[in-house]
C-alpha cells in the first residue's frame, strides 16, 4: 500500500507541473530553452537528472557491478569529473553565449549557424532523432522491469502508463515544466539513493561486513579478493566504459541543450559545483550499490540468474517495503526526467530543423504545436522499440545504451568542443565525423548481428558495443583536426569562424 501511495502521488505531482506550466509559453524559445532564464540550481538539476536514469540505475550498475565488483564505483565518478565537472567547465559558459548569438535553439540549428551550412542541420537532426529512439527505449526498458518487480504489473502497461504521463507535462508545459519537475525529481534522487545504498549495506551486516564478503567471491580464474579491490578484475575494460558513459555527455544534444537555456555566467559557475556534487551522490551510489550485486543474486554459470538486467530489481526485493517504495519513486522520477528532455530535445529538433525549412512562413505558435504533436509522434515511436526489444531476452539496457551514446556522441563531441575553441574547424571536417561516428556504430552493430569474432585490442573486448562509442567519440576528436588541417580552401571555414567568434568579444 505504501508503494501505491507514493507512486499515485508523485505523478499527480507531476500532472499538476504540466498543467500549471501550458499556458506559459509564448514564444518558442520559451518552450525549447524556458526564455533562457532558468538559474544555476534549475539547470544543474535538469542537467543531473537528464544524465542518470533507470539506465544507469538498474542496466549499467547492474551489468558492471557484476562485471567489475566495487572498483565499478569509478564509473559514477568518472560521471561526476568527466561527465559533470569538466563539461560544465569547457563548455557551458561558452556554449551559453555562443548559441546565443547565433540564436540557434537546438545543436543542428548550432551547427548550421557554426559552419554556415544548411545540410549540417539536416545531418545531424536526422542523426539525433534516428539515435535518441534507442536510448529512449532502454529507460523504458530499466522502469519496467522494476515496476514488474514491485508491482507484478506487466511491462507494456509499465511502458504505456509512462509515456502517457510523460507526454501530458512535456507537451503541456515545455522545458519550464520539465526544469521544475526535474529539479523535484532530483531531490527525490538525491534522498532515494542514500537511503537505499546504507538500507541495502545493512543487510549485510554494515560497509565493512559486506565488502569483506566480496573479498571472498573468486573471480572467473578462481582467485579472489578481485571484486572487492579499488581496481577490480578487468580495469581495462572498466575504462572503456568511464569513457563511454562519462565523455558521451560532451556531444549529447539533451545535455548540452542545457547550455543553452541557463541565464549568465555567475549561473554557470554555481551550476558547475551544483551539478559535479549531485553526480558524486547519485552516480556514484549507483554504481557503488550494484558493486554489491554478488552478495544479493545467484551465480549461474558466470552470469546472474534472472540476466543482468534483473540484478537492481532483485536486490531491491529484499528491502523493506517503505524503502522499496522510495527506490520506486527513485527510479521514476530519474527516468521520467531523461525521458522528457529526450523526447523535447527529438521534438524540437524534427519541427525547427526539419519540418520548418520546408513549411514557409510558420508562425510560432503552428511550431509550438507541430512540437507538441512530435511529442507524441516521438513517444509512440519508442514505446513500440521498447516492447519489441523487451519481449527479446537477448536484448539487454547497456546495449541499447551504447548504440545510442556511440553514435550521437561519436558523431558532435568532436565538431560541438572544437567548434567553441577553434575558428578553423571545416564543414569537410563535421561531415566526417558524422560518418565516422554513424559508420562506426553501425559497422560494429553489423558484425556482431552476424556473430563476427573480433577478438580484444590490448585487452580491449572489441566485440562490446561500449568500446565501440567509446572509440568513436576518441576517434572523432583525431579525425575533425586532421582533416580541417588537410581541408582545401580551409581559410574560407576559418574567415567566416572569425565572424562567429566575434560573440566572446562582447
Amino acid at each position: 500500500m505504501e508503494m501505491w501511495i507514493t507512486l499515485i502521488a508523485y505523478l499527480l505531482l507531476m500532472l499538476w507541473i504540466g498543467w500549471y506550466y501550458k499556458k506559459k509559453n509564448d514564444s518558442v524559445s520559451d518552450y525549447v530553452l524556458g526564455g533562457r532564464t532558468l538559474g544555476a540550481w534549475f539547470t544543474a538539476f535538469a542537467y543531473g537528472t537528464s544524465y542518470f536514469s533507470a539506465v544507469i540505475f538498474v542496466g549499467y550498475a547492474g551489468k558492471f557491478g557484476w562485471n567489475y565488483g566495487l572498483a565499478s564505483t569509478w564509473i559514477g565518478l568518472g560521471n561526476a569529473i568527466l561527465g559533470s565537472l569538466l563539461p560544465w567547465l569547457i563548455l557551458g559558459r561558452r556554449s551559453r553565449i555562443m548559441s546565443k548569438s547565433l540564436e540557434a535553439k537546438t545543436m543542428p540549428e548550432f551547427f548550421e549557424k557554426r559552419y554556415n551550412s544548411f545540410n549540417l542541420k539536416i545531418l545531424s537532426a536526422l542523426i539525433i532523432f534516428v539515435f535518441l529512439i534507442p536510448y529512449t527505449a532502454s529507460v523504458y526498458n530499466g522502469l519496467s522491469r522494476l515496476f514488474e518487480h514491485a508491482f507484478g504489473i506487466p511491462y507494456k502497461y509499465c511502458i504505456i502508463g509512462m509515456a502517457l504521463i510523460t507526454a501530458f507535462y512535456v507537451i503541456l508545459g515545455g522545458y519550464k515544466a520539465t526544469a521544475l519537475s526535474d529539479f523535484i525529481q532530483g531531490i527525490f534522487m538525491l534522498a532515494g539513493i542514500t537511503a537505499v545504498v546504507i538500507a541495502v549495506l545493512n543487510m549485510k551486516g554494515g560497509l565493512f561486513s559486506a565488502v569483506e564478503l566480496m573479498s571472498q567471491i573468486p573471480d572467473p580464474s578462481g582467485a579472489t579478493g578481485k571484486y572487492s579491490s579499488i581496481l577490480g578484475p578487468d580495469p581495462v575494460n572498466l575504462f572503456g566504459v568511464v569513457i563511454l558513459t562519462s565523455l558521451g555527455t560532451w556531444g549529447l544534444p539533451q545535455m548540452v541543450g542545457k547550455f543553452y537555456a541557463v541565464k549568465d555566467d555567475q549561473a554557470i559557475k554555481t551550476g558547475t559545483i551544483v551539478s559535479t556534487l549531485f553526480a558524486v551522490i547519485v552516480a556514484g551510489g549507483c554504481y557503488f550499490l550494484g558493486g554489491f550485486g554478488r552478495l544479493f543474486v545467484e551465480n549461474v554459470d558466470g552470469l546472474p540468474a534472472g540476466g543482468f538486467d534483473g540484478i537492481i530489481p532483485q536486490m531491491m526485493e529484499q528491502l523493506p517495503t517503505i524503502v522499496f517504495a522510495i527506490v520506486i519513486v527513485l527510479v521514476l522520477s530519474a527516468s521520467m526526467s531523461t525521458l522528457s528532455s529526450l523526447v523535447l530535445t527529438s521534438s524540437s529538433v524534427l519541427a525547427l530543423d526539419l519540418i520548418k525549412p520546408l513549411w514557409k512562413g510558420i508562425n510560432e505558435k503552428k511550431e509550438i504545436f507541430i512540437m507538441r504533436v512530435l511529442v507524441g509522434v516521438f513517444l509512440l515511436i519508442s514505446v513500440v522499440l521498447a516492447i519489441i526489444t523487451l519481449e527479446n531476452p537477448q536484448t539487454i539496457i547497456s546495449t541499447l545504451m551504447s548504440i545510442s551514446w556511440g553514435a550521437l556522441a561519436g558523431s558532435f563531441l568532436a565538431p560541438y568542443m572544437y567548434g567553441l575553441y577553434w575558428k578553423g574547424v571545416t564543414r569537410a571536417a563535421v561531415i566526417a565525423c558524422y560518418i565516422s561516428g554513424i559508420g562506426i556504430t553501425v559497422l560494429h552493430m553489423f558484425l556482431c548481428t552476424f556473430g563476427v569474432k573480433t577478438g580484444t585490442f590490448f585487452g580491449f573486448d572489441l566485440a562490446s558495443p561500449i568500446n565501440a562509442g567509446a572509440f568513436s567519440m576518441v576517434f572523432g576528436l583525431i579525425l575533425v583536426p586532421v582533416v580541417s588541417l588537410l581541408t582545401p580552401g580551409r581559410k574560407k571555414d576559418a574567415e567566416y569562424g572569425a565572424k562567429v567568434f566575434e560573440c566572446f568579444k562582447l
